[in-house]
């Protein structure tokens, strides 16, 4: 009894437990049941409900309607935030719950409405319309919200939208809501044209913006924050007829203001027109829907210093002409009018936009032009000069590098961009051709050698004339600078012109050595001079003790004339040929001093014509020495044999002295034989006996007066020869001196 009420009483706690674990189980499922029966709905705080009506009393949705704001059937305006919402019977409303729409920190979001008034056809966007950021669905519509993509955007924060009626897009999501249609591919492709278009992010200009885009014209020197944005309108009425870009538009006095593009309703309330803007933006941060307006990012206009800035205008009121009548290459106008700034820009940097108005850069400085093939200048100028070709009047082909410098006045700079649009156009158009042609004609004119020599010449000339022509399109020409023209010759050609340098080289060459020629014999004429003195200073002593010997020599010679007249005119002819001879030989010497000097000044040849001008001279000295000693002799002889009365008693003297001082005796020791007479008839004759015989005829003749003349003819002619000798050797010894005296 006890075991089976122990068994009972078990089953009892276990079928008691069952139920109770049944009962938790089944409660909250029964309970919400229960509630989902009674219309009770909850929606948890990160989400939103969006109500749909299966049926109404109140019928459908009209045509073309997608959301109802009466109670039709169909998906209601009104929206259910967290928490708990009765009523809302399942077999009448479906609750769609959609999370809430969030938009990042410093991001833009967008907003396609699904429903409302239709766009006319000069509307691109829906207008803003007062409904809580798009937050109030019903507003929206009541306002007069129209369908499409809107102009109001979505900053930073967290919104309860109605996704079945807008669409919203951000960087990383897109909140379709419970419409699952065929646009969601569409959706998508706006999220990644947006994205492309940094459209999510603001516009902003300068530090920490997007990379500017720097024309390849501008010179590098703007920094990475010298930017500007170009901005495109694309909703709102086009720019008037005849107009490139639409005007700015300005503040009102009442203080509406589109603040740069970031209030559309505004901005086309205040009269702004579709298209790129005249107004551009500047430094700072803009939230601007890219559906309305995008953004180009440029480089701001810098104008150099050396530069000045000549504004072409395509924007702005029709204005006077300022130039005159006698200008007649276009009109220029006032600051702010269409076409060409009479005034240009100085040097600085302007937020000007590119597509309303364009600035020419002119150098106000001096600035190199290069004729030369493969050359150019950092400015890009010359780019497309080549050297001249030329053909002068001999026949050379040669090709001519030459550079120009010029200077453009900076208050003539808008004449010079008005006749030719641009400082390339003036260049290639006027400048290139003027200057062609003249150096072609110089070197028709000219020959290859007066293009070598005479290039200063040719220069000064161009710079002249080049001046005078450029004078009449505003241009200043300082100079032209004239390079070394070349030969475009084949490979293992000689270079014509290179040869001809070659000539002009040796040319030169030789005018250098004979200006070297004139120098030293200038300096061996110094020098000789500087010999002279030294020599005469050394032979002071010498000469002094010629001239005493030559005294002595003559005192001594008058003596013995004094003493005996022959031998004293001897003694005088041989002093006086000795004192000659060492006066010439001396004078001989001096003048192979001084030849010998401006030999090593003259070279080799002046030496050599130095030292025969001392030989002749030392010959002509000794020849003059020997001559004077042999008259002397002669001299002396003749008054000997005078003396004697006949030259053979003068000749059987001399040659007794000289048997007298001969060691061979003259008798044999044992015979002494003599010879007869011719034929044996016993007469004698000088010429045919022996020496001794002879003697002793001589002997007997003298004593008997036989054969024997005071003077003979040849001794009357040789006494001539001599006097005549004398007197020709003293001529010349005295016209030698008066030559070296000169």
């Amino acid at each position: 009894m006890y075991d089976a009420r122990q068994v009972r009483k078990g089953k009892t706690v276990m079928e008691w437990i069952i139920v109770s674990l049944g009962v938790l189980v089944l409660l909250p499922l029964v309970t919400a049941i229960f509630a989902w029966l009674c219309g009770i709905r909850y929606i948890p705080h990160q989400k939103v409900g969006i109500i749909e009506k299966l049926f109404s009393a109140s019928g459908s949705l009209t045509e073309g309607r997608i959301v109802a704001r009466n109670g039709e059937a169909g998906f209601q305006t009104k929206l259910l935030r967290g928490g708990l919402h009765f009523g809302l019977f399942p077999w009448q409303y479906r609750i769609h719950r959609e999370p809430l729409v969030t938009v990042s920190e410093g991001k833009i979001g967008y907003v396609y409405a699904r429903d409302g008034a239709a766009l006319p056809p000069t509307q691109t966007l829906g207008g803003v319309v007062e409904c809580l950021s798009f937050q109030d669905a019903h507003a929206f519509l009541d306002n007069g919200g129209q369908r499409g993509r809107q102009r109001a955007i979505l900053r930073e924060g967290v919104y309860a939208i109605n996704q079945a009626l807008f669409v919203v897009i951000t960087e990383d999501h897109v909140f379709v809501g419970p419409l699952k249609d065929k646009d969601a591919k569409t959706y998508q492709d706006w999220q990644a044209q947006l994205s492309a278009q940094h459209g999510f992010d603001p516009v902003i200009i300068g530090a920490g913006g997007q990379v500017m885009v720097v024309e390849k014209d501008v010179p590098n020197a703007l920094g990475p924050t010298d930017m500007l944005g170009i901005v495109t309108v694309h909703d709102g009425l086009p720019i008037a007829h005849g107009e490139i870009i639409a005007p700015e538009i300005l503040p009102q006095p009442s203080g509406l203001d589109h603040h740069y593009f970031q209030d559309p309703e505004a901005f086309l309330a205040m009269g702004g027109r579709r298209g790129k803007q005249l107004q551009v933006l500047t430094d700072g941060t803009f939230f601007i829907n890219r559906w309305f307006a995008t953004v180009e990012n440029r480089a701001k206009t810098l104008i150099p210093i050396g530069f000045v800035g000549v504004v072409v205008s395509y924007y702005g009121t029709k204005g006077a002409d300022v130039t005159g009548v006698t200008f007649r290459y276009g009109e220029q106008v006032e600051t702010g009018q269409r076409g060409v700034w009479r005034v240009a820009l100085p040097p600085g940097k302007y937020a000007l936009n590119p597509y309303a108005m364009k600035v020419e850069l002119v150098p106000t400085v001096n600035f190199v032009l290069r004729w030369i093939t493969g050359q150019v200048e950092s400015h890009q100028y010359d780019k497309d000069l080549e050297s001249i070709e030329l053909i002068t009047a001999d026949g050379y082909e040669p090709v001519l590098p030459l550079s120009l410098v010029l200077h453009i006045d900076y208050e003539k700079a808008s004449s010079v961009v008005q006749r030719f649009g641009d400082v390339r156009r003036l260049i290639s158009q006027t400048l290139d051709p003027i200057l062609t042609a003249y150096f072609r004609d110089v070197a028709q004119s000219s020959s290859m050698l007066d293009l070598l020599t005479r290039r200063e010449d040719i220069q000064k000339r161009a710079t002249d004339e080049l001046g005078r022509r450029f004078k009449e399109y505003d241009i200043n020409c300082v100079a032209v600078l004239i390079g070394r023209p070349n030969s475009v010759v084949a490979e293992g050609q000689v270079d014509p012109i290179e040869r001809l340098f070659d000539q002009l080289r040796q040319r030169r060459l030789a005018e250098e050595q004979k200006e070297t020629f004139n120098k030293q014999q200038a300096a061996a004429e110094q020098l000789k001079q500087l010999n002279e003195a030294q020599a005469a200073a050394a032979k002071q002593t010498e000469l002094t003790q010629t001239s005493i010997d030559i005294q002595v020599s003559a005192n001594k010679g008058e003596s013995a004339l004094a003493e005996a007249q022959r031998l004293a005119k001897r003694d005088i002819a041989r002093a006086e040929g000795e004192s000659r001879s060492k006066a010439i030989q001396a004078q001989g010497e001096r003048d192979a001093t001084i030849s010998r000097s401006e030999g090593e000044a003259r070279a080799k040849e002046l030496l050599g014509k130095a030292e025969g001008d001392r030989i002749e001279a030392v010959g002509r000295g000794e020849a003059s020495r020997v001559a004077q000693i042999g008259l002397s002799e002669a001299a002396v002889n003749l008054q000997k044999i005078r003396a004697y009365g006949d030259p053979r008693l003068y000749a059987l003297n001399l040659v007794s002295d000289q048997f007298a001082k001969s060691e061979q005796p003259i008798v044999p020791e044992r015979v002494f034989i003599m010879g007869g007479g011719k034929d044996g008839d016993g007469k004698g004759d000088l010429g045919s006996v022996n020496l001794l015989s002879q003697l002793l005829g001589l002997l007997l003749s003298e004593k008997a007066g036989i054969g024997v003349t005071e003077k003979s003819k040849e001794t009357e002619a040789l006494e001539k020869f001599t006097d005549e000798m004398t007197k020709r050797i003293k001529e010349q010894s005295a016209s030698a001196d008066v030559s070296k005296a000169n």
